[in-house]
């Protein structure tokens, strides 16, 4: 099997490729990392040699690509069944489903107001009109996956899954921003903050040299 590459961007701000890349880490996967830096003005020629939608991340396979967060971490969870990325309840994995379809497509106050930094801290700020109906709808979302699915492990379906992946992104920027948390969500993006893998991105968002002037969230 030839080797899966990701193709991604900057570290300290690219949420949407933190997503697969966190998943394959998790799960321990060989894989090759290209990463490009965005609003550049090299940026568009560059990962148009890579990517369709001229967007990261982007999975490549032999002679398969797949770009965006969720279908390629749904082409990692059919590639490697044996992995369980996804949880192996049918009721739980559709609503793991469910709330990561929610996440891709959603939240875009939080998205915008609070972009993913891995560098800074930013305590109280982005609070504005919106944002905190879509911070009370993750904590809700957290909390009914703990105690339908995950109170055995520190994850949202106790074991790590896409859904945590997913997710992953929102955990950093609420450390961030200092988000006041319950104790369910606050031991919840402790339990992502705290993957080795996680620490692994954060360190190299840290060693990055700035070369933006926008955020890709």
């Amino acid at each position: 099997m030839t080797q899966l590459t990701l193709v991604i961007g900057n570290k300290n701000y690219s949420s949407w490729s933190l997503r697969p890349w966190l998943l394959m880490k998790q799960f321990e996967l060989d894989f090759a990392e290209i990463r490009i830096p965005l609003y550049t003005p090299e940026s568009i020629s560059t990962l148009q040699q890579y990517s369709p939608s001229g967007k990261v991340p982007v999975l490549l396979h032999d002679d398969l690509t797949v770009w965006d967060s969720l279908a390629i971490c749904e082409y990692i969870a059919e590639t490697f069944p044996h992995l369980s990325c996804w949880p192996e309840n049918k009721i739980a994995r559709a609503f793991a489903r469910s709330i990561s379809a929610e996440m891709h497509s959603g939240f875009q106050n939080l998205r915008q107001n609070m972009p993913m930094n891995c560098r800074n801290k930013y305590p109280g700020q982005g609070l504005v009109t919106g944002v905190q109906q879509d911070i009370n709808r993750i904590t809700d979302i957290w909390e009914k996956c703990k105690q339908s699915f995950g109170a055995n492990g520190k994850f949202l379906f106790g074991n790590f899954t896409i859904a945590d992946a997913m997710f992953a992104p929102v955990a950093m920027r609420f450390i961030a921003y200092d988000v006041k948390l319950d104790s369910i969500a606050r031991n919840y993006v402790q339990a992502i903050w705290e993957l080795p893998a996680m620490q692994e991105w954060i360190k190299s968002a840290k060693n990055e040299i700035e070369v933006i002037s926008k955020y890709e969230f």
